[in-house]
């Protein structure tokens, strides 16, 4: 069933000054102008009122149980203060009535308490049940007591600490014991808001960053089959993140064995591994694997035909990844940089010119940088200002020749595609930037690439390739931009909002306002 928008801006290099296309059979079939669409026949004929259409967004960096919950569930990263968050708790858990309190997003250095709750505040608040709150990053939680001492020999693990604030191997046990509280149909239900929340701004694709640590292979699977069975839902990439995790990757459908696979933590938590301590704390961070075993999981990656991928953040891990992959390319040869492996967040890279060489992708978060740069924001007081000015260096990859996919690692930060692109356009340190033009591509075609999924043309607007697109109100075009171009986002100005989210010609969401 043929189906022609017209009169509308088309973001395309193939046509340009488009304002009209034709899907057919899932695929674009024709774009043009107006004076031929209105030759064309065709079973519904939309008017786009002057609508931006661009690619499909994709977030190649997603979490999306965990999305869910925040959607749903205790979100605190609107809490002001220590106290608001404490109340917020204690609301949530009078109305669970003893279920579990699962929350997120809470970050003391945005409160004048500048500190964490504890677990003795968390007993008061919760009503002695248990309470599980994720740090902003999630690298690092707070808990209650009564979770505490549901999970055996937690004191002997590293990262434990009597307060409740946990990191490390101690954050990864008491996680695993809160999120088994949830049944496999919450799970699913979880999952489905937050894919719909994708659709709803424009998304039509997200890679899930799954992993024994972060979530479960229950987790993985039963999302898998959810987007199966239910095809107006964005498709959903998995990884999994397991050293060695090869087999595992298999048999659960994954295309990576890799992703949030934690060669070091975050820089909020003191936990990113550092090549020079934080400012603000007696630590360097750490370093998770010895750089022989991240070496022979990129082999076994590899010769198995999956994606490798690591969590690096600071300079120590992303310059232990590059020398893992010299040892893999050493042994295999250059087969190991064509391979399309990848690291998530390489904020602080020391070399990157090295990093391009060895083959490597990066998947970053724009929002990042938005949320805790600056010369007076978390980075500069975790770091100092030399190095927080040195954080995500998107410009520098792209000049070096890096390979970019942006995403939000929801719910680290929410997904926001515009606001992604934003944030890359326009980072705390202008020489860091992107042209509007190159984030986009970085956060369309660059997350199919960076999924190995972009050889059907996924990610441009041309005919012939899958009907894969969203539609916007946006606003007039930018100054030079042309006549089918992107929209003007400064500050002051309304992110372009969704109207609709196609995918593979599948609508998958519709504000109801196209005729």
């Amino acid at each position: 069933m043929p189906t022609l928008l017209k009169n509308g801006r088309i973001y395309t290099p193939w046509s340009p000054g488009a304002t009209a296309l034709l899907i057919e059979r899932g695929r674009l079939a024709w774009l043009g102008d107006e004076a031929t669409a209105a030759s064309m026949v065709a079973d519904e004929v939309i008017d786009l009122a002057g609508a931006l259409v661009t690619p499909a967004f994709v977030d190649a960096h997603c979490h999306l149980t965990d999305t869910g919950r925040a959607l749903t569930g205790l979100d605190l990263a609107g809490c002001g203060t220590l106290a608001e968050a404490l109340a917020a708790v204690e609301q949530f858990a009078r109305a669970g009535a003893g279920r579990p309190v699962l929350g997120s997003g809470w970050d003391e250095t945005r409160w004048p308490e500048r500190r964490a709750p504890t677990a003795r505040e968390l007993d008061r608040a919760g009503y002695g049940g248990l309470v599980y709150l994720a740090r902003t990053d999630a690298h690092s939680a707070v808990v209650s007591s009564a979770l505490m001492a549901s999970v055996a020999g937690l004191p002997g693990l590293d990262g434990y600490a009597p307060t409740g604030q946990l990191t490390r191997a101690a954050h990864h046990a008491v996680r695993e014991v809160a999120l088994g509280s949830i049944s496999p149909g919450q799970r699913a239900e979880l999952q489905r808001v937050a894919l719909r929340r994708a659709a709803a701004l424009g998304v039509a694709a997200v890679h899930e960053m799954a992993g024994p640590e972060i979530s479960s292979a229950e987790d993985l699977a039963g999302l898998l089959a959810l987007v199966a069975a239910e095809p107006d839902l964005p498709e959903v990439y998995g990884y999994w993140g397991q050293l060695g995790g090869v087999q595992a990757a298999r048999e659960l459908g994954a295309i990576g064995a890799g992703g949030d696979l934690f060669c070091d933590g975050s820089i909020g938590s003191h936990t990113a591994g550092m090549r020079e301590p934080y400012l603000d704390a007696d630590t360097s961070g750490y370093l998770r694997f010895a750089t022989a075993e991240l070496a022979e999981h990129i082999v076994e990656c590899t010769e198995a035909g999956l994606q490798a991928g690591f969590h690096a953040i600071g300079d120590a891990a992303t310059d232990q990844v590059v020398a893992a992959m010299r040892m893999a390319i050493d042994k295999l040869g250059p087969r190991v940089s064509a391979a399309g492996h990848r690291i998530e967040h390489a904020e602080l890279v020391t070399d990157l010119a090295a990093f391009a060489e060895v083959g490597l992708v990066a998947s970053v978060q724009p929002a990042f940088d938005a949320s805790w740069g600056g010369e007076h924001g978390m980075y500069a007081e975790r770091l100092g200002a030399d190095r927080a000015g040195r954080l995500n260096p998107l410009a520098g990859f792209a000049a070096a020749g890096v390979p970019l996919a942006l995403g939000a690692d929801s719910p680290v930060t929410p997904i926001d595609p515009w606001g992604a692109v934003r944030a890359a356009a326009y980072p705390h340190f202008g020489r860091h930037a992107l042209s509007v033009r190159a984030a986009m591509i970085a956060h369309t075609r660059g997350g199919w690439r960076a999924a190995g999924a972009d050889g059907d043309g996924s990610g441009m607007l041309a005919p012939g390739t899958p009907a894969t697109f969203a539609v916007f109100d946006a606003g007039p075009a930018a100054e030079g931009s042309g006549p089918s171009g992107l929209p003007g986002l400064d500050a002051d100005q309304p992110l372009p909002r969704c109207l609709r989210t196609v995918l593979r010609g599948r609508v998958l969401f519709d504000s109801g306002e196209l005729r």
